[in-house]
């Protein structure tokens, strides 16, 4: 273990999407980085741990005693089936983080947890803003909301920001997940793909936007606080498709799969970024079709 103080940060999940983007970004900026996986550690700052197990996150965070920590592992996919192992992680694993650092009077200089933009449910409107009542019409976005009641009991005690993602993408995130989707079917040279209604238009912030704003969260000075990671610009999946077949020099054909439409499904859905933007200094400097033809030509 390094014998650097006040920048050690702890992320959960590490080896995911985008805890491995993450954990690049902060490294490049100073930070002491640890983590924890699910499986077989790679090195020796990463910690194999199911944070479902109190014992195990509890083992870990007295050993690293982190001046910061980042809780973004989860289950992730709102289309998994098991809806124990969802409220179980991302409920009960939640809480047993917060609990551990009690237990050991650690008090890092800021806990950020993930939450979701998926929290809000169907709110009817285009732009969704912090003040809106969350209405989760599934059990993941059920789950996230649960776990933003636990842990604001733990406001008094930490110095805690949720975050509430919206769509983001980029290299290394999985295939079943739409952009990955698609571009994947460029790479492959496929003639056709599936998809559902293709006018409407939906945030893809990439993935470095997403973690420039983690770590500017991070050493800023709110608290207590739940707020949106977004851009408020929306674009329509037929402009992604478009943008693909530019980029790719050919045209796929895309036919539009029933299964894939929603019923009364908002035309264009963004999240406001009014109060992030009152957080942080806000900077979006990499463009749709710039995230897209980085994934297509990646290794």
């Amino acid at each position: 273990m390094s014998d650097k103080r006040d920048n050690r940060v702890l992320i959960t999940g590490i080896n995911g999407f985008t805890g491995a983007h993450l954990e690049h970004y902060l490294m490049a900026k100073g930070f002491d980085v640890y983590g924890t996986v699910i499986n077989t550690p790679v090195n020796s700052r990463h910690f194999q741990c199911d944070i479902t197990q109190a014992e195990q996150i509890d083992s870990i965070i007295a050993q690293v005693r982190p001046d910061y920590l980042i809780h973004i592992a989860a289950i992730s996919f709102p289309g998994e089936k098991n809806a124990s192992l969802i409220y179980d992680v991302n409920v009960i694993g939640s809480e047993n983080i917060l609990k551990a650092l009690l237990d050991h009077a650690i008090k890092p200089k800021k806990v950020i947890l993930a939450s979701s933009a998926i929290v809000y449910g169907n709110q009817g409107e285009a732009v969704l803003d912090e003040n809106m009542c969350p209405k989760p019409v599934n059990h993941y976005g059920c789950s996230k909301l649960a776990m933003e009641h636990i842990s604001a009991n733990y406001f008094d005690a930490f110095d805690i920001i949720i975050t509430r993602p919206f769509n983001y993408t980029g290299v290394g995130q999985e295939k079943h997940f739409l952009i990955p989707k698609i571009v994947s079917h460029f790479r492959e040279r496929k003639k056709e793909i599936e998809l559902g209604n293709l006018d409407v238009a939906r945030e893809f912030n990439d993935i470095d936007y997403i973690v420039d704003i983690y770590h500017k969260l991070l050493i800023c000075e709110a608290k207590s606080i739940a707020v949106n990671l977004s851009s408020n610009h929306p674009v329509k999946l037929l402009d992604v498709i478009h943008m693909m077949n530019e980029i790719a020099g050919y045209t796929i054909e895309v036919k539009v799969n029933p299964l894939f439409v929603r019923e009364n499904e908002i035309p264009s859905l963004s999240g406001s970024t009014d109060l992030l933007a009152s957080l942080i200094d806000l900077k979006n400097n990499k463009t749709l079709r710039k995230t897209l033809q980085t994934m297509y030509h990646a290794p």
